[in-house]
């Protein structure tokens, strides 16, 4: 190994097209512009088939891009897992399945609880309808919708398109004797979905919405998004919960002994939620008289933690990652991040995996996020997780560092274009500082993201520009800093998955064989 390596994920900090809704072209980024024009760089491919979702026309996450960039390989993952096991039947085959329709064939009422877009990021309706459908097949009378509003995978005020689409399947389904509605729902960043335990309070907001039926009451979905809207001015993922109701009472509260299904297929948003159904010591709050219903998750969002106990499809194990080959080694590492991306560089870099590969040669360490709106403190926490980097390479106690940088992510996602040029300008401070140090101590650095956003808020349609809140489809950049050696990337199309065979060769070890190529 020449030098220890440290590896920088600028998430969300895409290639975009420079023009006025490029935020990482439109902020003063002279560390970044300096490493795009002095040293050796490519751009991957961050998206679609590059990290094993279904088709080149699904946006990459930081889930899976994070699955993608350490383990070296790439796997099918949650939407195009989920359309499988659909598809082929096993999901309906299942002994998961099989009791959730059995329970409710007992009288009681099937929930499915969930982001209603086909954004591919944490859910797709077509696997929600899917379900509907499976459920009547079986007989189930009474199925209800809790439905989570999108507008940030998806354009920011979509929300009556999904609607109308599921309205319409529920009217199908409801022939006689069979209830089948939406009865509660709301805005995906204001209830249920909230992550990494940032924020309890959203999580109990849903509970009160779903479970207790209390909130604000609408004759439909519909009219309660066409109402929010013209009294608050707000997106899809801001609006506030609402309840349905037939004549002045729930369509229906989720009720102890029911079947719920989370029908979300990615981990990070649905961990919280699930502890709240399926957890006897829940104490993160009152969950008022419940006790307890029968419930499963679309896949087993944490393997480790067993969230949730029940699932319906079976996920990828994720073997022969980055930091299994280099603990093989003996080679030391350490991961850093705030709380909103911790989860990216230790359980999604590790391969959905909870914990270590081994104590001895690993350090994680957790800066605790804010919880306040992005755009308010758009420099999130960038500098103090610069600070515990710093430290970490000046103590020399690593062979391999790496840390992620939530701001273009984070703050992209809130479609507020000023603050995203801010949280950019914040970044590109802290690079300096990782640089300075990497010349002082002698380190590598890699610079690349897991995903575009930052690169793309805004977009146009049918004439119309609009704010976007979801990520892009635009590659990211792979760059080597090195001021000691001059590293050669090879001609190539290359994706995230390219990434860990290029730290290993840098170190001088031999990659799995079921990698993909490095880039030198």
């Amino acid at each position: 190994m020449k030098k220890p390596i440290v590896l920088v994920v600028m998430d969300g900090v895409g290639k975009g097209d420079g023009g006025s809704g490029d935020a990482v072209a439109m902020a003063k980024t002279p560390t970044l512009d300096k490493l795009l024009s002095t040293c050796p760089h490519t751009y991957l491919k961050a998206h679609g088939t590059a990290v094993g979702l279904p088709s080149d026309e699904d946006m990459g996450n930081s889930e899976v891009g994070h699955n993608a960039l350490g383990c070296g390989q790439v796997y099918s993952q949650g939407a195009k897992l989920v359309g499988e096991s659909i598809e082929n039947g096993t999901l309906f085959a299942s002994q998961t399945w099989k009791d959730l329709v059995e329970n409710a064939l007992t009288g009681k009422a099937m929930h499915f609880l969930g982001l209603l877009s086909d954004g591919n990021v944490h859910s797709n309706i077509s696997h929600l309808i899917a379900l509907l459908k499976g459920a009547k097949t079986a007989g189930v009378q009474k199925a209800y919708c809790h439905i989570l509003l999108d507008g940030r995978d998806v354009p920011a005020t979509s929300a009556l398109e999904y609607v109308g689409q599921l309205e319409a399947v529920l009217a199908e389904l409801s022939e006689e004797g069979f209830d089948y509605a939406i009865a509660s729902g709301g805005g995906r960043m204001q209830i249920t979905m909230d992550r990494y335990e940032a924020n309890w309070g959203m999580v109990e907001a849903g509970w009160r919405t779903h479970v207790q039926g209390q909130g604000r009451q609408f004759a439909s979905a519909a009219q309660a998004i066409e109402t929010y809207r013209a009294e608050t001015g707000c997106i899809d993922q801001d609006l506030p919960a609402f309840v349905v109701a037939r004549d002045g009472a729930p369509v229906a509260k989720i009720q102890n002994g029911d079947s719920v299904v989370l029908f979300n297929f990615r981990g990070d948003r649905a961990q919280e939620i699930s502890l709240a159904f399926d957890r006897k010591d829940f104490d993160k709050f009152d969950r008022g008289d419940y006790t307890g219903v029968k419930f499963a998750g679309m896949l087993q969002y944490d393997g480790d933690l067993n969230i949730p106990e029940n699932y319906l499809v079976q996920p990828p194990v994720i073997q022969n990652t980055l930091t299994e080959v280099l603990c093989q080694a003996g080679i030391t590492e350490f991961a850093v991040s705030e709380t909103q991306k911790y989860g990216h560089v230790t359980y999604f870099w590790n391969g959905n995996r909870s914990g270590k590969v081994d104590e001895s040669l690993e350090e994680y360490v957790e800066i605790p996020s804010d919880v306040v709106p992005f755009e308010q403190a758009p420099a999130m926490k960038c500098v103090e997780v610069t600070e515990v980097l710093v430290e970490a390479m000046k103590s020399k106690k690593f062979g391999f560092l790496r840390c992620n940088y939530p701001n273009g992510d984070m703050v992209g996602h809130t479609g507020a274009m000023a603050a995203v040029i801010t949280s950019m300008e914040a970044m590109d401070a802290c690079l300096q500082k990782v640089l300075d140090t990497a010349d002082a101590c002698g380190y590598t650095v890699l610079f690349t993201a897991d995903h575009g956003n930052a690169d793309q808020m805004t977009e146009e349609k049918k004439g119309k520009v609009s704010v976007r809140t979801a990520h892009s489809l635009n590659p990211v950049p792979f760059i080597i800093y090195d001021k000691d050696n001059d590293w050669k990337l090879r001609d190539g199309s290359y994706g995230l998955a390219n990434v860990a065979p290029t730290v290993v060769k840098m170190m001088g070890l031999t990659a799995p064989s079921c990698w993909e190529d490095s880039m030198i």
